[in-house]
């Protein structure tokens, strides 16, 4: 979360979009939140979402990643292809990657639910095998806010000793104009006996063409970091006019 030199990260981020746009039949959840929607992109429309960094804060030691990018491209009949890409400038150079796929419908005016599935790739030569995450969502719709309910499992031997466990986690937003204001409660636990909790706050702001967005989210349990700051820009476009 292959060592590299410093033109392989716009490689990879160039291929990863490339390979996404490309498919002719094919967010970190939703930044800057770890908890995601039960909704999806309009069918042949593109969203970019670039992480201009993460800060975590954790015992004294800092963790920078830079750059973040998720590509995601709309489908007909409320799919979506997800890619998700992390990168350490720190000499470690790709951090982590996945591959998937969302589905979303809405049940009514209020109630939308779906099912998020992602592929982790064994991004570096210490690694091996693929690691799976599939994620039940529901978002719930109310005039003055939205409340976005996500619970899960995953599997992931890339490491070594293969880690299982759950996670779940409940974010509500507040609509106001051109800005999003929201409040997030994430938890995580596996196998290895590490439970992490966090709670955060978020702000996504309506530039026009562009958002930003950014949040912060302080650890409640030894397992979370005790501080992790991220700033994003998205945009999306139609792949077709």
């Amino acid at each position: 979360m292959m060592r590299a030199t410093a033109a392989c990260p716009v490689r990879a981020c160039a291929a990863l979009i490339a390979a996404v746009v490309g498919m002719p039949a094919s967010a970190y959840a939703f930044p800057p939140y770890r908890s995601t929607d039960a909704g999806t992109a309009d069918p042949h429309e593109v969203e970019l979402r670039l992480g201009l960094g993460e800060i975590e804060r954790d015992s004294g030691r800092t963790e920078l990643l830079s750059p973040l990018l998720q590509a995601n491209l709309g489908l007909p009949n409320g799919f979506e292809l997800i890619s998700e890409l992390e990168y350490s400038p720190r000499g470690e150079g790709l951090k982590d990657g996945a591959l998937g796929a969302k589905w979303a419908a809405p049940v009514s005016d209020t109630l939308s639910i779906g099912v998020e599935t992602l592929a982790s790739a064994p991004v570096s030569r210490s690694t091996g095998g693929v690691g799976v995450e599939s994620t039940l969502l529901a978002t719930i719709r109310m005039d003055r806010y939205e409340l976005h309910l996500n619970a899960g499992g995953f599997h992931d031997p890339r490491a070594g000793l293969a880690e299982s466990g759950w996670r779940a986690s409940a974010l509500a937003e507040i609509p106001r104009g051109d800005h999003r204001f929201g409040v997030e409660l994430f938890a995580r636990d596996s196998n290895r006996g590490r439970t992490d909790v966090r709670v955060g706050a978020g702000l996504i702001y309506d530039l026009g063409r562009f958002d930003l967005r950014t949040g912060v989210h302080v650890g409640l349990t030894p397992a979370a970091p005790d501080v992790g700051i991220n700033l994003w820009l998205t945009t999306s476009f139609p792949l077709r006019q």
